[in-house]
């Protein structure tokens, strides 16, 4: 079953947690010096943020998978749709090892497919 992910970039993380967790109703599931995520099942979501220096905002979405066929379905549909696409493989990100690709809309908008393979102490992204 795949899930909703969104990634938002913010400049207060410890605030940003406490509004997000009370807006979640938890805390998050994990929860690191520059990001913290929520893995939701009303709806079902993961909820990203990170205070990384970016701009403050949604940075990117995406569709994560649980397993490596919803993976290459995904993929397939990123070919029909005929936009340019990263695929990145095998990568460490945002404390999780994964399969990954990029493309964005014709508005420019991120968007990250992803089958989390395990989690990662290093951060990387």
């Amino acid at each position: 079953m795949k899930r909703l992910h969104v990634h938002v970039s913010v400049e207060d993380l410890s605030g940003s947690v406490r509004f997000y967790s009370a807006l979640f109703g938890t805390e998050p599931t994990v929860a690191k010096p520059d990001y913290a995520k929520w893995m939701l099942d009303d709806p079902r979501v993961n909820f990203a943020i990170s205070a990384r220096g970016g701009k403050a905002g949604v940075d990117h979405l995406g569709i994560q998978v649980e397993t490596p066929e919803e993976l290459r379905q995904v993929y397939s549909r990123l070919q029909q749709a005929e936009r340019p696409v990263l695929e990145e493989g095998a990568t460490t990100c945002c404390y999780a090892n994964s399969e990954k690709a990029w493309t964005s809309d014709p508005q420019g908008v991120l968007w990250e497919t992803f089958l989390t393979t395990g989690d990662s102490i290093c951060l990387r992204r």
